[in-house]
């Protein structure tokens, strides 16, 4: 087996001839010419590369590259690879006659198969890591396939591996075990094209296999493909799939695999038919299958569609049906003869097949072929689509390849397929039955263009570039030209050279970072996306001496901005490989510093918008013109008479944000001027909406899809606050702007269609504008940042509700909730949920955002809003999250948990409730209340239960002093029992013994006695000196006069309210003698006043003493 791998283009091999490729002229007609005599393919790059946005435009072929056919050998080693092809399998291509059908499949894995008559050989062609006693053994097996009326094909025979033990099941592992076992670990199945499946469990046992039917209705069997969990998928040629699984026992189950409207089905038609998400179809012919093994995903290419399945072990979902012929076929035929005259009245003849899907590091890879039957001669154009799978969508950015190859049409002949080589480069192979052809999607013209602005030494030097000191380079005084020509040796694919001069430039030998590697990093790259169009002769005059001089070979402004694209993303990878990218610091944008990787991602991303903004510019030019006019001037560039304003403007694409400002100019001087009936009145805004819109999203995109090329492991500092030029001031108040006219200004004056339409773009803009705060936020969120994260979260938050709150007053819910759903604004999905009375809506919500404590949200907002029903019928699924809620809220949890049922706990909740409630004495009698009755409900022991009961009995009592205040009293405070807050001990004593309390009586002062046993140590009050202030208020309460005549103390004293508290501590059983003060105490108090001086008031006090204290028994 043999491959060929290009060679560097310093070092011709065999006969004389230079490395460089010539050009030849570019138009369709011209190629038709030059190829149309060709025997075979040729190597070629491709003639026209084109981004295409969601717009079409309609562009025409570039200049175009020739390279020498795939049997020249000039740049290529052709080398041996792999083991020996086994006997078995020499005797197969020895025995086989020039009639006979040969079928043979290389796998990924390291692993072929022949087909050869009525026998399937396989055999293992990588280089083996097991020990070198193995090395001679061949593993090669001969199987019998089952009969079939047609001839056997190699694309309906599959292999998988089994589980090795401890290991996980791969080819590749089991291609790493001894030679004689390797066998054991592999599966193989074969399918006929009428369906009949054979299945080999093993390897290793020829013999041992089992046999099944699939049954597709009369469609034959076009592909038969390992996937995950040792199944095997079977497709037929009108793109029906049957998934079948061998069991243990080598039963091979079979179910078809569903079909469906993908995981958009919810959103509605509209929604749907926006992101391309249509019903699959089993009326097209099957093109192709892919098998993505690293993201388990399955695809399917039909003549119309691209399917695709996520695949588990046992079970699979169809996520994506993508009606890529609608979206595809246009741009094929705009780019091959879209600069024809005619082209208006062809393009419905034009005829475009599908024929081939594959990967490379880019995304998924089409090859497709066109051909015009009235053209003479009539050629095919082969064509490369690349286009990134975003997982539920397929991605706007599409490029379209139209390759040199173009071979006369033949109706009879088989077409080419595609090979990737390797996943990781953009190398990619065409092939028939007689040949391979080597492509790349790299524009010839590129390479010249860099090496016109580089040191570059000529041949003859070659060897002392290849020798070049240190000290040479920091001689030079510019570092940005020398890597520069690290740059275009990297292009060159002489990697080595390329590190070398970049190990002499930035040895990195210390981790600090190197401000002349950013300053050099960033010019390179301005350049790039800044360069001027040399090969235009209208800018002869215009180029200045020092320009960068990074040419592009196109005279279209389209192409050289697809030009520019690819060479920054050149620059990008170039940096990554020689390991420049990760010692990247950072560099002052805007005033403000910026990360010099984040930088780059900022060019690539500003090439994508002026691309974008240039489809509008051939569809819109009165608009875009205005908009770059305006532009301009605001510059103060002068525009050369040999050159347009869009030339001028288009060159600088740093500058493409001015543009915004512009437009909105533009808008604004339309609508002032233009009455609101004519139909340009509104559509001016739908059409500035439409250019921002696609730029920023161009950009956006890029940033997203990209974003894994311009990360590093460790940055060499800490990085800036990173705010991306889509989220700069100009930018934001651009959206606000077009917010304010879409809402106030046109909606209220458009028909429905009308503002569906201006609000979609409106969420489309604000998509944006959130997007631009989300990674200015992630980019802070670091403790040194906090507090800057803290304010720019607030900003964003305030901004988020600002700009989404109008979409609800417009009841325009489903946009609403589309920017916040993705953007997290719970406040704006719970207005929404209640506005719409959509609970089933608003559950799904707390599962959803659950790790966002949606939850939490939820419920805090119904605490505020009041609506306290709505948190606490929440259904049984959120009880557990109502609960964890509720612990900080425990005025409500006692509801939930009788809700729930656990009385107990609600009893726990009440009584701490009403143990720290002091503000309100009727809130706190009442939740003693409640406790009281949740506890009689509860089921806990009847011991609990009494010690329970008294406890809260004891409460109450206490409460009971405050409850029987004097009405009399509380009128003369003013004091409203229901509004009192909770008095303590020391509080109701005073109160009941206070002057204001005039009739106050016996029973008053003896409550205030009985509140000495409720005081707290925490009050520090002396009980006894309180005992003492309390006896002596009872004590002046009488006048203690002879005035009555009545000489017995005991008689004149009887109904005084001193002694009527003696009688009721003596019918209470109280032990005066311990109780009471001292009689001589209690006469020396201060409190008893003038009393005190009063030797009739001694005398009855004393009398009393002896016959109530000293009496008692």
């Amino acid at each position: 087996m043999f491959l060929s791998n290009p060679g560097s283009p310093h070092t011709p091999i065999g006969g004389g001839g230079s490395g460089r490729r010539n050009l030849r002229p570019g138009s369709r007609k011209s190629q038709a010419l030059a190829t149309s005599s060709a025997s075979s393919p040729a190597l070629f790059s491709p003639a026209t590369r084109r981004a295409l946005g969601p717009i079409s435009t309609r562009g025409t072929p570039t200049r175009v590259v020739h390279h020498p056919s795939g049997s020249e050998t000039i740049n290529y080693d052709v080398k041996n690879f792999g083991l020996p092809l086994p006997v078995k399998v020499m005797e197969a291509l020895r025995m086989s006659d020039a009639e006979d059908h040969l079928s043979v499949q290389l796998d990924e894995s390291g692993w072929a198969w022949l087909i050869y008559k009525d026998k399937l050989i396989i055999w293992k062609i990588g280089q083996s890591t097991v020990s070198y006693k193995y090395m001679n053994l061949t593993v090669c097996k001969e199987l019998q396939l089952p009969p079939c009326d047609y001839l056997q094909s190699s694309s309906l025979v599959a292999i998988s591996c089994l589980d090795i033990p401890g290991e996980v099941p791969s080819l590749q592992k089991a291609s790493e075990q001894n030679p004689v076992d390797i066998g054991k670990y592999l599966s193989v199945m074969v399918a006929t094209y009428e369906g009949s499946i054979r299945y080999w469990p093993s390897l290793a046992h020829e013999s041992s296999y089992t046999e099944t039917v699939t049954d597709f209705g009369g469609a034959l069997c076009s592909f038969l493909t390992a996937v995950k969990g040792g199944s095997f998928i079977l497709s037929s040629s009108r793109s029906q799939f049957v998934r079948l699984t061998p069991d243990s026992a080598g039963k091979i189950h079979q179910r078809g695999l569903l079909q469906g409207q993908g995981m958009f089905s919810e959103i509605g038609r509209r929604v749907s038919s926006l992101f391309g998400i249509l019903s699959p179809s089993n009326d097209s012919a099957l093109s192709s299958v892919l098998w993505d093994s690293k993201s388990s995903n399955f695809y399917a290419m039909t003549s119309s569609n691209l399917h695709k399945w996520e695949m588990e072990d046992a079970t699979e979902r169809q996520v994506l049906s993508w009606d890529m012929n609608r979206i595809l076929k246009e741009n094929i035929m705009d780019a091959i003869w879209g600069s024809e005259s005619n082209y208006e009245d062809i393009k419905g003849d034009v005829n475009v097949q599908y024929l081939d899907l594959k990967q490379n590091r880019d995304g998924l890879v089409i090859l497709a072929a066109a051909w015009h039957l009235g053209d003479s001669p009539c050629l095919i154009y082969y064509t490369l689509i690349t286009v990134e799978d975003n997982g539920d969508q397929m991605s706007d950015n599409i490029i379209v390849e139209v390759t040199q190859y173009n071979p006369p049409f033949q109706p009879e002949e088989l077409m080419c397929r595609l090979i990737i080589p390797d996943v990781s480069s953009h190398a990619a192979c065409l092939y028939t039955e007689d040949e391979v052809e080597n492509i790349s999607v790299l524009p010839e013209d590129l390479e010249d263009s860099l090496a016109s602005s580089a040191v570059e030494p000529n041949d003859d030097e070659s060897s002392a570039f290849d020798n070049i000191s240190r000290a040479d380079i920091l001689a030079e005084e510019d570092k940005t030209k020398w890597l520069k020509t690290a740059f275009l040796q990297f292009c060159r694919n002489d990697v080595a050279n390329a590190q070398a001069v970049v190990g002499e430039l930035f040895p990195h030998s210390d981790k600090r970072p190197d401000a002349e590697l950013d300053r050099a990093v960033t010019q390179i790259s301005v350049n790039l996306v800044d360069d001027y169009p040399t090969s235009d002769p209208r800018w002869a005059e215009s180029v200045p001496e020092e320009a960068a001089n990074f040419a592009s070979s196109s005279l279209i402004l389209l192409r050289q901005l697809e030009n520019k694209a690819k060479a920054h993303s050149l620059f990008v990878d170039f940096l990554r490989q020689v390991g420049l990218l990760g010692h990247l610091g950072s560099f002052p944008v805007r005033g403000a510093p910026i990360a010099t990787r984040l930088l780059l991602c900022e060019h690539a991303e500003k090439l994508s918008a002026a691309i974008a903004l240039k489809n509008h510019h051939h569809r819109l030019p009165d608009v875009v013109n205005a908009a770059i006019q305006a532009a301009l001037n605001k510059r103060g560039s002068d525009i050369p008479s040999s050159l347009t304003p869009a030339d001028v403007f288009f060159r600088e694409v740093t500058q493409i944000d001015t543009i915004f400002e512009c437009l909105l100019e533009v808008e604004e001087h339309v609508l002032k001027d233009v009455p609101v009936e004519s139909v340009e009145w509104a559509e001016i805004v739908i059409n500035i909406n439409n250019i921002i819109k696609d730029m920023l999203q161009a950009a956006v995109q890029e940033r997203q899809s990209k974003a894994s090329l311009y990360k590093i492991r460790e940055p060499q500092e800490i990085e800036p606050e990173y705010i991306p030029w889509t989220a700069s001031g100009c930018v934001r108040s651009t959206i606000i702007h077009q917010h304010e006219i879409i809402l106030k200004t046109v909606y209220p004056q458009v028909d429905s269609k009308l503002r569906s339409t201006v609000t979609e773009q409106l969420v489309a803009l604000l998509d944006c504008f959130l997007d631009g705060y989300v990674s200015q936020l992630k980019s802070v969120d670091r403790p040194d940042y906090q507090e800057r994260y803290n304010s720019l979260e607030m900003e964003y938050v305030q901004k988020r509700s600002e700009l989404l709150s109008p979409l609800l007053s417009l009841g325009q819910y489903q946009l609403a909730a589309a920017l916040a759903e993705k953007y997290c604004d719970f406040d704006i999905l719970v207005q929404m949920c209640e506005q719409t009375d959509n609970q089933t809506r608003l559950q799904r919500y707390m599962t959803q955002f659950a790790n966002q404590n949606f939850s939490d949200f939820l419920f805090r907002w119904y605490l505020e809003k009041g609506k306290r029903g709505k948190l606490l019928s929440q259904p049984v699924a959120q009880h557990s999250q109502l609960a964890s809620f509720l612990k900080a809220h425990e005025h409500l949890s006692w509801l939930h948990d009788i809700n729930s049922n656990d009385l107990e706990k609600a009893h726990r909740t009440l009584q701490n409730l009403a143990n720290t409630e002091t503000r309100y004495f009727a809130k706190k009698k009442t939740l003693l209340a409640l406790s009281k009755l949740a506890v009689l409900g509860s089921d806990i022991s009847e011991v609990m239960l009494n010690e329970k009961i008294e406890e809260m009995a004891e409460q109450e009592r206490f409460l009971l002093h405050q409850e029987t205040l004097p009405e009399q009293l509380l009128a003369e405070k003013e004091l409203n029992l229901r509004e009192l807050p909770v008095l303590n001990a020391p509080q109701l004593i005073e109160l009941y013994i206070c002057d204001e309390n005039r009739r106050a009586n016996e029973y008053d002062f003896k409550k205030a006695l009985d509140l000495l046993e409720y005081m707290d140590e925490a009050e520090q009050v002396d009980i006894n000196d309180l005992k003492l202030k309390i006896l002596c208020k009872a004590l002046q309460r009488d006048s203690w006069s002879r005035s009555e005549g009545k000489d017995d103390p005991i008689e004149a004293s009887k109904d005084s309210i001193f002694v009527k508290i003696l009688q009721k501590l003596l019918k209470d059983g109280v032990r005066l003698r311990e109780y009471l003060p001292e009689v001589k105490d209690l006469l020396n108090a201060d409190e008893l006043g003038n009393f005190k001086s009063n030797p009739y008031f001694a005398f009855v006090l004393k009398a009393n003493y002896e016959l109530y204290v000293c009496g008692q028994v």
